[in-house]
């Protein structure tokens, strides 16, 4: 899936003081990928630097939501 890839760097090369955690979350919102996806792409393009290594489950999580929102109206 290379779309993630593609929209991180669009978001990157508009953005150039955004660090790449920030572009990443911008790539996945609101663009429904799993969490498969989202955690191939993160370790490829989100800097090491750009989070704690004990944190990563959470912000995996985090962007799972981001990527995935609930549908506030019901039918």
């Amino acid at each position: 899936m290379r779309s993630i890839e593609r929209r991180y760097k669009n978001i990157e090369a508009r953005n150039p003081f955004w660090s790449s955690y920030i572009c990443f979350a911008e790539a996945v919102k609101n663009q429904h990928f799993n969490r498969q996806a989202i955690s191939r792409w993160f370790g490829k393009l989100v800097e090491k630097d750009d989070y704690a290594r004990s944190d990563k489950k959470q912000l995996l999580n985090h962007l799972e939501d981001l990527s995935n929102p609930a549908e506030d109206n019901q039918k």
